[in-house]
């Protein structure tokens, strides 16, 4: 059997982005992926209740981690507080790796949820900080490896390197 991954919606083209708009990966190595059935699909914020489209969201604390913690929180450019839409998104999002039995994830950069390595500062001005979004976060917590639409090469290898050694784990007769 072929490794999975978790893969962000509003990259294979669902129109999950805040604003609604289609911005698909348009990756050769995505659509094998998907012709292949290695894709689960989530959309951490859309999961989490929140409607497409709706207004911007960015995290207000210094550290993601501190939104799972509690400490953190969630709000749109017009102030309301959506902590608890994304902490119940990040969840699904993991709820969906665990029923799968996932340990990879392509996540949508930059975003308040599936960003890896950069997300907006939370003061709504389109500048970048370090850091996590809130699902990422969470599966980085549970042991789930994410990488960004920006490592779809290093992903494809992860898989490729996971089936290898599901096929050496299995014997030579595969089972």
């Amino acid at each position: 059997m072929k490794t999975r991954i978790l893969v962000s919606a509003c990259l294979l083209g669902f129109p999950t982005r805040y604003d609604g708009k289609l911005e698909p990966l348009g990756s050769d190595v995505l659509s094998r992926w998907v012709s292949e059935g290695r894709v689960v699909t989530a959309c951490p914020e859309v999961d989490g209740g929140l409607a497409t489209p709706r207004p911007a969201a960015e995290i207000r604390s210094a550290e993601t981690a501190a939104v799972l913690d509690g400490e953190g929180s969630v709000v749109t450019e017009v102030g309301s507080d959506v902590t608890d839409a994304f902490v119940a998104g990040a969840k699904r999002a993991l709820a969906l790796c665990r029923e799968h039995g996932l340990k990879l994830a392509l996540m949508k950069e930059y975003s308040p949820s599936c960003g890896l390595t950069q997300v907006h500062n939370g003061e709504f001005a389109q500048r970048l900080r370090p850091g996590a979004g809130v699902a990422v976060e969470l599966l980085h917590r549970n042991g789930i490896r994410v990488f960004s639409e920006l490592e779809i090469a290093l992903a494809d290898e992860a898989l490729r390197t996971a089936d290898s050694d599901d096929q050496w784990r299995a014997g030579p007769e595969g089972k």
